[in-house]
């Protein structure tokens, strides 16, 4: 407790980060709308989210070209709930009009993944092929036998997704063998030495 008002000082003077004072903007295109329960459905060219907001807490307005949150009551939580709801928002505009991208990479002799309908099939050293099912609100395209490439809309569920991947085999630190993100550096061991 001691800690916490060192840090933050009187809660009555908890500030929102700047970000989630000022209204977010709805681009062109992007249709947002909110029912009385909450309920939110944001529309774009690549498709439509659905999130819920709890009311009681925060107060949401549409209107217009823009989106503004603010807390119901001053509370610690209702204040930092504000700049979650913010994020939420910004990431469901970004997914129906760009969408999000993960990309994998898998190395290891023998080691490969293939698509068998909805099912991502891993060959990934084991006695036994590895089988991911692949969520309908999820794309996978296996580039090469190598490489795939994991979209959608939706940001949360493409990093759910291809970390589920990834931990079917995360890469080992001594010769790297396993599934990375692109690009992902992999801090390396050296092996122990025979005397």
């Amino acid at each position: 407790m001691v800690r916490f008002f060192l840090r933050f000082g009187n809660h009555n003077n908890f500030n929102m980060s700047r970000l989630s004072k000022e209204p977010t903007k709805i681009p062109a295109g992007v249709t947002i709308t909110l029912d009385e329960k909450g309920t939110m459905i944001v529309k774009g060219p690549k498709g439509e989210l659905t999130r819920s907001f709890k009311l009681d807490v925060i107060k949401v307005t549409v209107g217009g070209d823009t989106v503004a949150f603010a807390p119901v009551k001053e509370t610690i939580f209702s204040k930092a709930l504000v700049g979650t709801y913010a994020a939420h928002v910004r990431n469901m505009i970004v997914g129906v009009t760009e969408g999000y991208v993960k990309k994998l990479e898998v190395e290891g002799v023998g080691y490969r993944w293939e698509m068998k309908g909805k099912k991502l099939v891993m060959q990934l050293g084991f006695s036994h092929p590895v089988e991911v099912e692949i969520p309908e609100e999820i794309k996978v395209e296996v580039g090469s036998q190598t490489e795939m490439t994991i979209s959608g809309i939706d940001k949360e569920l493409v990093g759910q997704f291809a970390a589920k991947v990834r931990s079917q085999k995360k890469p080992e630190p001594y010769k790297g063998k396993g599934i990375r993100y692109e690009g992902e550096y992999i801090r390396r061991k050296q092996g122990k030495r025979a005397v």
